[in-house]
């Protein structure tokens, strides 16, 4: 298509203006053969020296220059965007997605600005830009956008090696496979023990040992609901009953909404009245109180679990033998969803993953066709109906998002369809704080699992980048729930409130979570190729910056969690803590097979986490066995590991030749880097953050601290990436 009329009489002028005698300038826009000889070409079309050849005269209009609006361009990356995200495998981000999804810290353009762009096409007759342009015309822009996050060819080629490759699955000893997901901690700790075991014993791990989904406990049922009907549990007296109740209410009602107390507590005196015609009529009210009750002798009785049979398992199977179908669970949507709720919690604390995941899933769904994600209307619903719809999403929410992300699935709904006002809690801001602390938590959580473990993983949107995004993010809540939520304010007066902990080791969680991969990379490289992962280590500050974020925050989960033992919070049935402990105590395990420096605080270590076990195992937790016996596995494993190709392994200089955070030996000798723990006696890990060698209980990530690692991420040295490319081919 030739040039507009326009254009052309420009371009005419200046060609006369060229044969009266004046110079005139080379055409912006010059037709192929002219570029190939390299001659000066008119810019008219045909131009002078093709017409005066009497050749054909072809112009490539991906040349061309146009003028467009900036608010033009972000429609077009925002439309790049969204077909990236219906897609879900396009190989490489586009500007759009790159400045909405995975925000760098760069300026993205804003409306109203006029920019100079390259399309594939001409202008219309008009000079008005009209199509699209297409992955050429966009390259351009991702070279420069890779550019500036200081990721050369190379670095975007990196993948995360949970995600490379098909989809793995392990067998367990009865023949089952499971699919071992992304970000799933019980996945990430099968790969480490594989890949161990095969390194030391040259053979496949045997499966007999290891904890797989639902075998830690037995139910008793078969999952059967033919008649005869379920013989009727023995019930608790009444005020047996009200003491378990609260007891549910101090473990779960600070962060899960799973009753509504009121017509919660006003059906409990109806039935006790005449128990015997509301077992017979054994509708919702009553199943959920059997749950209920099932959960309440789960946290009184943790010393007395018999075989693999948990406190309360009667009434939890009597309740689902008696749940109705979900035609007839969609009439009443509220009861229903807390109900299911209750089950999905229940069934993750027996460590029944895949069933909590499906019965979450039939809650969400509940609640959506209710419409509780969205701003429910008081004046038409009620205050009551909508502050208690306002407390069940969020618990909803909230569990869908951990509970997936434990099962290392995709996220089922995105946060742009969910805009519900929170909850007033009768005016408790305090309880409002935390919420609100714990649902941007959750969403950080999901952000991870879609960039850090989005499809083929690679670096330059799925990882690196995502990382840095996800740190971003994290450093706006750091000082925030610090203030908040504070632990240890005063250990003379004040103990650490059970939702602060829950809340700081959800938090310690998020950096694990994003940060980790880095640890099987290394552990792949130094099974591969031992000789070279000093050289794999020293090669990167930022690289060495995150890996050692993983190991503090995995230190001060265990730190967390034995300040929470110490006074007696320490959770024995809920999976939280457990699952804390277990990631945590193995990133400790894992951290010094690559570099004998995170040796130096492992006695401390070992003491807390083996006293936290202890004492999980003593409280009748069976999936505690497993873990530790699964860390003690690890452990054996490790030790029998050569120490010597990582000895004295110096620390990584930045691009200036500084060292990151000083060196570990800048102490006078005889003395130790030193962290405070959270019982005063032990000491901790000495960070290479800056301006974190003393890390202990009431040390943080700060902002300025979040910041800095995540701006590192961006100007770092890249040479690993192609170290472990090229020289290791292990992804």
């Amino acid at each position: 298509m030739p040039p507009s009329s326009t254009s052309n009489a420009r371009r005419t002028a200046d060609s006369a203006n060229s044969r009266g005698g004046r110079v005139s300038k080379r055409s912006d826009n010059a037709c192929s053969r002219c570029r190939k000889q390299k001659i000066k070409c008119s810019g008219s079309h045909p131009c002078d020296a093709c017409k005066k050849r009497k050749l054909s005269c072809e112009f490539d209009q991906r040349d061309q220059k146009i003028l467009v609006t900036r608010g033009f361009i972000l429609d077009l990356q925002q439309q790049a965007a969204h077909s990236q995200r219906r897609a879900g495998a396009a190989e490489y981000v586009t500007p759009g997605s790159l400045d909405t999804n995975i925000d760098v810290g760069g300026r993205g353009p804003e409306e109203g600005d006029t920019v100079t762009v390259n399309v594939n096409h001409p202008p219309s007759p008009g000079g008005n830009a009209s199509t699209v342009p297409t992955d050429d015309a966009l390259s351009g822009n991702r070279s420069s956008s890779n550019s500036r996050n200081g990721l050369d060819p190379v670095a975007s080629a990196l993948t995360n090696p949970l995600l490379t490759g098909q989809s793995k699955f392990m067998t367990s000893a009865e023949g089952r496979e499971f699919y071992l997901g992304t970000s799933s901690n019980w996945s990430f700790s099968r790969r480490v023990l594989s890949l161990t075991h095969e390194y030391i014993h040259q053979s496949p791990i045997a499966a007999d040992n290891l904890l797989f989904d639902g075998s830690a406990y037995d139910l008793g049922w078969d999952g059967s609901r033919i008649s005869p009907p379920p013989e009727p549990p023995l019930m608790p007296s009444l005020d047996h009953a009200v003491y378990l109740i609260n007891t549910v209410k101090f473990h779960c009602s600070q962060i899960f909404h799973l009753f509504d107390d009121e017509s919660f507590n006003q059906y409990l005196h109806e039935f006790y009245a005449d128990p015997t015609s509301h077992i017979a009529v054994a509708d919702l009210r009553y199943i959920h109180l059997l749950v209920i009750l099932a959960f309440g002798k789960a946290f009184a009785e943790t010393n007395n679990y018999q075989s693999k049979r948990p406190p309360g398992a009667d009434y939890f199977v009597t309740a689902l033998r008696l749940l109705p179908s979900i035609h007839i669970l969609v009439q009443e949507p509220i009861l229903s969803t807390e109900l299911l709720c209750c089950i999905a919690l229940y069934f993750q604390c027996l460590d029944y993953r895949h069933s909590s995941h499906c019965y979450i899933g039939q809650a969400m769904r509940i609640a959506l066709s209710q419409g509780m994600h969205t701003d429910m209307p008081l004046e038409h619903l009620g205050e009551k109906i909508v502050e208690r719809s306002r407390k069940l999403w969020w618990t909803v929410y909230v569990l869908d998002r951990e509970m997936t992300s434990l099962m290392g699935l995709p996220q089922t709904i995105h946060d742009d369809d969910v805009h519900p006002q929170l909850p007033h809690f009768s005016g408790s801001t305090h309880r409002v704080a935390a919420l609100h602390m714990q649902i941007r938590l959750c969403r950080t959580i999901a952000s991870i699992n879609r960039g850090v473990y989005g499809a083929n993983g690679r670096l330059n949107k799925k990882f690196l980048l995502s990382t840095k995004k996800v740190l971003e993010n994290i450093a706006g809540l750091a000082d925030e729930l610090q203030q908040q939520f504070p632990l240890g304010v005063d250990r003379a007066i004040n103990g650490v409130s059970r939702t602060s902990g829950y809340l700081h080791l959800l938090y310690h969680q998020c950096i694990v979570l994003a940060t980790r991969p880095l640890l099987l990379c290394f552990l792949k490289i130094r099974f591969e190729t031992p000789g070279s992962i000093t050289e794999a280590l020293n090669s990167s500050q930022t690289v060495w910056n995150l890996i050692k974020m993983c190991v503090d925050s995995s230190y001060q989960m265990i730190n967390i969690l034995g300040c929470l033992q110490s006074q007696g919070l320490l959770e024995a049935f809920l999976p939280f803590d457990l699952e804390s402990l277990f990631i945590s105590s193995l990133n400790l395990l894992v951290a010094p097979s690559l570099d004998p420096r995170f040796l130096e605080h492992d006695t401390s270590f070992r003491h807390k986490s083996y006293s936290i076990f202890n004492e999980m195992i003593g409280k009748g937790n069976l999936i505690a066995v497993f873990r530790r016996s699964e860390i003690q596995q690890l452990d054996d494993m490790f030790s029998r590991l050569p120490r010597g190709d990582t000895e004295q392994t110096p620390i990584p200089a930045n691009v200036d030749g500084q060292i990151i955070g000083g060196s570990m030996t800048d102490v006078p000798e005889g003395a130790t880097p030193a962290m405070d723990s959270l019982n005063g006696d032990n000491e901790g890990m000495a960070s290479m953050i800056p301006g974190m060698d003393d890390f202990g209980m009431d040390a943080w990530f700060t902002t300025a601290q979040m910041i800095d690692m995540a701006n590192s991420i961006a100007n770092s040295d890249t040479e690993w990436v192609s170290h472990t490319m090229i020289e290791h081919d292990i992804w």
